[in-house]
């Protein structure tokens, strides 16, 4: 029956994903591909929330303030596979993802990334191509004005810790001198599938954290700060750990 129930949602998820791509597509085919905003907060948006119920999961973002109207780079710890439905159902104001480019390949994923904008970046074994995907993405984001999303981790990390951070977030933030607005997604042990489909039902919980403003940030103090910001995850973490000890949502202790 598990198995059963793994292969129907993900049919479900794969033909509610197809459904997207096909509608994206022709409304950006129809507005010259200038609905990108459009297509990511409203139809990724639904998107990401009908996928979340479809596994009887519900969102719940904890946030003091609305997201920055201003360039800002978005980062969050990476434990799962339903990262990918909880970020875009955030519906981040006029922001960009980071992706593998070997996602791209895979449909209809591929095809809902490239629409909504996504920067396909090449694997750490390829450092000189991801270097310049890299300043390719600096020079679009500088010229546009538009804010990014990146996972430091670079992978999910199904370890039950925070995992290393990569420098790639740290450096745009530096050198397009946006803030950094630290999300930390926490999900049940008993809904989180990890690497895997089986998700279960549960209440997936997002902190928004307040801005770290980066203008005094220089390229020579990356490490430094990479690791610094690093440290308020594993902080996070801990802060959750502490609450599912004592039985307590985050709502709970809020």
């Amino acid at each position: 029956m598990s198995r059963l129930r793994v292969i129907f949602r993900a049919a479900g998820a794969l033909l509610l994903m197809t459904l997207a791509a096909v509608l994206m597509l022709a409304i950006s085919v129809v507005t010259l591909f200038h609905a990108r905003r459009f297509c990511a907060e409203v139809i990724g948006r639904s998107l990401g929330l009908v996928l979340l119920r479809l596994y009887g999961l519900t969102l719940v973002v904890h946030q003091d303030r609305s997201f920055p109207a201003s360039q800002t780079i978005y980062v969050a710890n990476h434990t799962s596979t339903l990262d990918l439905f909880i970020l875009i159902a955030l519906g981040l104001p006029n922001t960009r993802f980071f992706m593998k480019r070997k996602y791209l390949l895979v449909p209809p994923l591929g095809i809902l990334s490239w629409l909504l904008g996504t920067f396909f970046t090449p694997p750490q074994s390829m450092p000189d191509k991801r270097v310049r995907s890299f300043e390719a993405a600096e020079r679009t984001l500088r010229r546009s004005g538009e804010s990014a999303f990146l996972s430091p981790e670079g992978t999910r990390v199904t370890s039950g810790e925070i995992g290393p951070f990569n420098k790639g977030a740290f450096h745009l933030a530096t050198v397009l001198r946006a803030p950094i607005v630290p999300l930390f997604i926490e999900i049940p042990p008993d809904s989180n599938p990890g690497k895997g489909f089986d998700a279960r039902p549960g209440t997936i919980e997002v902190t928004v954290h307040a801005p770290i403003e980066t203008e005094g940030w220089r390229l020579d103090d990356l490490e430094a700060n990479k690791n610094a910001v690093r440290e308020r995850f594993v902080g996070y973490l801990a802060a959750a750990a502490a609450r599912r000890t004592r039985g307590e949502g985050l709502a709970a202790s809020a």
